[in-house]
C-alpha cells in the first residue's frame, strides 16, 4: 500500500475537472502538492480553496510547448525535492469526424495529450531512478482502450499513452518505479466544452453523456484508492463504459457492430 500523507505529488491539469478534485482530496490527506496548468489565476483559486495551503506550490506550464518542459521539471524538483508521484491529468478532447478534422488538429491533440505527457515523465525519470522510487499516474481514458466515433485523434493519443507507459513500467520495475493507467469513462467536467472541432474551434457545449457522468470528486476518490493500491490499470465510470471495455477485449466483432450505433455526445 502507498501512503499518501507527506508524499510530494505533482498534478498537471490541476485547474479544473479531475485534476482540481484530486488537489482538494490529496490536500486533505496531507500530501505536499505541486499544481500545474496553463492559467495561473485558476491555479491560485484552487490553492486558495484547499483547506491547508502551506505545502502547495504553483507551476504554470503548457503541455503543447515541449521546449519548456525540461525546465519546468527542474523547477518542480527545486520546490521540495524529488517527486514521489506525478499525476498527469492535462489534456484536450475532440468532437468531430475524421473527414472534417484537419491534420493541424490531429497534431495539436497528440502534442498535448501524448508528447507533453511523456516529456514530463521522461524528464523526471532520472531523479526517480536515482532515488529508487517513483509513481507515474496517467489519466488516460476508456477511449484509450476502445475507440468511438468523433474521437479519432483523442483515442489515438490515449492509445499511445498506454503503449508508452506499459513499456516504462516493464523497463523500470527493477528501479521500484510504478505506473498506474487510469481510464475514466464519462466524468462530469468541462472537457466536452473545450473539445476541439475539426477546424480547431471549441465545441462550447456539454455532452449529454458527460452531464450525466460520475462526479469529478467521486472519480478522484477512486483514483487515489488505485494509487494507494498500486494498481497497474483501472477503469472508472458507469456500467456502459466499463462494459464496453470488456466487450471490446473479449468480443471485438460484437463491439465493432455496437459502437457504430453508440451515442457518444
Amino acid at each position: 500500500m502507498t501512503k499518501i500523507d507527506k508524499k510530494i505529488i505533482w498534478i498537471t491539469g490541476a485547474s479544473s475537472g479531475i485534476g482540481e478534485a484530486l488537489a482538494y482530496h490529496l490536500n486533505q490527506l496531507g500530501a505536499k502538492l505541486i499544481l500545474s496548468a496553463r492559467r495561473e489565476n485558476e491555479l491560485g483559486r484552487v490553492k486558495k480553496a484547499c483547506t491547508t495551503n502551506s505545502k502547495i506550490h504553483l507551476l504554470t506550464l503548457d503541455l503543447s510547448d515541449s521546449q519548456t518542459l525540461e525546465e519546468k521539471c527542474r523547477q518542480a524538483l527545486s520546490f521540495m525535492g524529488p517527486i514521489d508521484i506525478i499525476i498527469q491529468c492535462g489534456g484536450i478532447s475532440q468532437r468531430d469526424k475524421i473527414i472534417n478534422t484537419s491534420l493541424t488538429v490531429d497534431r495539436q491533440i497528440m502534442e498535448v495529450n501524448y508528447f507533453g505527457t511523456i516529456a514530463l515523465s521522461k524528464f523526471l525519470l532520472p531523479s526517480m531512478v536515482a532515488n529508487n522510487k517513483g509513481h507515474h499516474v496517467i489519466i488516460t481514458s476508456a477511449t484509450g482502450i476502445i475507440s468511438t466515433p468523433l474521437r479519432s485523434a483523442y483515442a489515438a493519443s490515449k492509445h499511445a499513452l498506454h503503449g508508452f507507459f506499459d513499456s516504462l513500467r516493464a523497463e523500470h520495475k527493477k528501479d521500484n518505479i510504478k505506473v498506474s493507467l487510469i481510464c475514466p469513462g464519462y466524468i462530469k467536467t468541462k472537457i466536452s466544452y473545450n473539445a476541439l472541432m475539426g477546424d480547431g474551434s471549441k465545441q462550447n457545449t456539454m455532452d449529454k453523456a458527460q452531464s450525466n457522468g460520475m462526479s469529478a470528486k467521486r472519480c478522484a476518490s477512486r483514483i487515489i484508492r488505485a494509487i494507494e493500491q498500486n494498481k497497474n490499470e483501472v477503469y472508472i465510470g458507469g456500467l456502459k463504459e466499463v462494459a464496453g471495455i470488456y466487450l471490446k477485449r473479449f468480443f471485438p466483432g460484437l463491439f465493432a457492430n455496437i459502437v457504430i450505433k453508440m451515442s457518444v455526445t
